[in-house]
């Protein structure tokens, strides 16, 4: 004989039912919008934190060597991301801070089935560069490509709104992608808004300068701090080696916060 739940019983059931469909949901219900949506403002901004964390990883590794930042990103970012595809974005640290940062701006309701394909890309990308920095120690061009093509991912999102998950999507998905970022996918590009020749030829012209100032400075400047250093005193001020002595004494404050050998390296003192 089946066993009757009492009314009171049977709304305590449906209540924990839709407490849990609240938590495992992606994107938020608004009125007016027929789809889930998220707030690209929100968005852009997680973008911007994990980008400026993943470049500073990124250069530890590329300039001296040291991986280990990176290796912490990559588990943290991958983590993000677990929670923000199978769990709820709202739920994501980088999220959080990221509305958080933004809650006096007027909310930018975008799609998130476009949003929920883009992040699939970064996790993705995160969970090979988990199986072979973090789990293998491995360390390589493959390591370099997928890094710097994530680190770009988020600079597109962030800085000027472009989601290339998103254009991905519209490319292999058959549904549409609709309330895409700045509305690229209600409306057609205003031309006047492209580059006129002028602008053209000025940009050419900036790039031609700066590539000339570039080569002018590195030909008649000094290039490390010896060399200003004994271009802007005179020969006969100290001995040479005490000179060097001197000049090399590194100060206190880079002794006590370990940055003793940085700074020696910085002022070419090695």
């Amino acid at each position: 004989m089946p066993i009757q739940l009492r009314p009171q019983q049977s709304r305590l059931k449906i209540n924990r039912v839709q407490m849990m469909s609240k938590v495992f949901e992606f994107g938020e219900s608004i009125d007016g919008y027929s789809i889930r949506v998220l707030n690209e403002r929100s968005v852009r901004a997680a973008a911007g934190i994990l980008f400026a964390l993943g470049m500073v990883s990124f250069m530890n590794a590329w300039l001296i060597g040291n991986f280990q930042p990176t290796r912490v990103f990559v588990l943290a970012f991958l983590a993000d991301f677990t929670i923000r595809i199978f769990v709820n974005p709202r739920y994501a640290p980088s999220l959080i801070l990221g509305q958080w940062l933004v809650r006096k701006q007027q909310p930018e309701w975008a799609g998130a089935p476009q949003k929920r394909f883009a992040w699939a890309i970064g996790f993705s990308l995160a969970l090979v560069m988990a199986y072979t920095m973090v789990f293998n120690n491995m360390v390589g061009p493959i390591n370099m490509i997928v890094c710097a093509s994530c680190l770009t991912l988020m600079l597109f999102e962030t800085s000027f709104g472009i989601c290339i998950g998103c254009k991905l999507y519209n490319l292999l998905s058959k549904n549409t992608a609709q309330l895409c970022p700045g509305g690229v996918c209600e409306i057609s590009m205003d031309k006047s808004l492209g580059m006129t020749l002028n602008q053209v030829a000025i940009i050419v012209l900036s790039i031609i300068t700066t590539v000339g100032i570039f080569q002018w400075v590195y030909s008649t400047g000094a290039s490390s701090p010896l060399q200003i250093s004994q271009a802007s005193k005179p020969s006969t001020f100290y001995p040479s080696k005490q000179s060097d002595v001197d000049r090399c004494k590194v100060p206190a404050f880079a002794k006590i916060i370990g940055h003793k050998e940085k700074w020696k390296l910085h002022n070419n003192c090695q």
